[in-house]
């Protein structure tokens, strides 16, 4: 009787996900295109050989890393790991240039990117929140929710890519992957995304992104969020955009909506 609950609810989730995917697909008015045979992210990981079990058990990684998150975001993206969104949608978590150098720099020091415990599960909850698209590198980053990236990945097509706040600057000091003048000014991430800007790759070039399409694809559009992370009671690490919506790292394509709310409930399915 329990899986069937269980089943009953993983098909409302399902049937949202696709509608939610669905429309945001629908947003942009560029030409649905198939995904090209070369690879836009470039790869970092050796070979085709699956990233280490750490990444993802949450025993794994605390033996691994001992509290080294600057290190561990890192080798999410070295190994070009994925993160699980809604029970499926797998995004590759991507580290602009800049973040990684300062997250790389930060994983020799004992000051690290905080991870807030189970009883922050919205951004809305840590101490000194703020509806502002203010971020530190620590205890919230920039980042954007990309789509139709050729070769992801998960298959997807889905990128979830953090960046370095610096925009306000200029010159060397400024993130050239970061956000742009136009997104600090216009952001309002706490709101739902069905009433947000999306911008196409044209729109962000114009803005400042000056190589999106030749990092992300010529198809590819995005949505920037505010992002931080926290721990579930289960230990698992998620990374929480300010509208709610988060995922945990996770190999992609072996993890079901069903298996996904079993493991919550602590059942098996």
């Amino acid at each position: 009787m329990m899986l069937y609950f269980i089943q009953a609810i993983a098909l409302s989730i399902s049937l949202h996900v696709l509608s939610v995917a669905s429309f945001q697909q629908t947003i942009p008015t560029t030409t649905t295109t198939e995904m090209t045979s070369s690879s836009i992210l470039g790869s970092t990981a050796e070979g085709t050989a699956s990233p280490p079990s750490y990444l993802y058990s949450p025993d794994e990684r605390d033996a691994h890393y001992k509290g080294n998150i600057a290190q561990y975001l890192v080798d999410l993206h070295n190994e070009e790991a994925t993160l699980n969104f809604c029970g499926g949608m797998m995004f590759q978590l991507v580290l602009s240039e800049k973040l990684k150098t300062h997250l790389e720099g930060l994983a020799s020091t004992e000051k690290q990117p905080v991870v807030y415990d189970a009883s922050h599960p919205r951004m809305e909850r840590i101490s000194g929140y703020e509806t502002t698209a203010d971020a530190d590198n620590l205890t919230i980053f920039h980042g954007r929710e990309i789509r139709k990236v050729p070769d992801a990945t998960g298959g997807m097509g889905f990128v979830l890519q953090l960046s370095h706040s610096s925009e306000e600057k200029s010159g060397a000091d400024r993130d050239p992957e970061g956000w742009t003048s136009a997104e600090v000014g216009g952001y309002d991430g706490w709101a739902k995304d069905s009433g947000r800007v999306w911008r196409e790759g044209d729109r962000l070039e114009s803005e400042g992104f000056s190589d999106f399409k030749q990092r992300f694809g010529p198809q590819a559009f995005a949505l920037h969020h505010r992002f931080y992370l926290h721990y579930d009671r289960g230990n698992s690490m998620w990374l929480s955009a300010e509208d709610g919506c988060e995922g945990t790292p996770a190999p992609a394509g072996n993890q079901s909506v069903v298996n996904r709310i079993a493991s919550l409930m602590g059942l098996g399915a």
